[in-house]
């Protein structure tokens, strides 16, 4: 398991770091993840993810996982975060007909 958002995929980024007389050094930006467990209302159940701390930002701009993930393509989304999508789209959908 490498250094990736498991909703958006982000992962380390290279680059330079340029000193003050403009030397460039080769270096690795990391993400910054993060551990956390997210309460999907649709499947009650809270999910346990690891996802950098600007998806988490997004997720609760949105109004929450289900909201984040409904709105968001699924081409965007990792295939982790696109069968989570799936199956919260199933489970409004009986909602919506029971």
């Amino acid at each position: 398991m490498g250094r990736r958002c498991s909703l958006t995929g982000t992962g380390a980024m290279s680059g330079n770091k340029v000193s003050h007389s403009n030397r460039k050094t080769r270096t690795r930006f990391l993400p910054n993840l993060q551990h956390v467990s997210l309460v999907s209302d649709a499947l009650g159940t809270s999910v346990s993810l690891r996802v950098t701390v600007a998806t988490l930002r997004s997720i609760e701009h949105n109004g929450g996982l289900d909201a984040y993930l409904l709105k968001h393509s699924e081409r965007k989304l990792t295939p982790e975060a696109g069968a989570l999508k799936r199956q919260i789209k199933r489970k409004l959908a009986k909602k919506k007909v029971a």
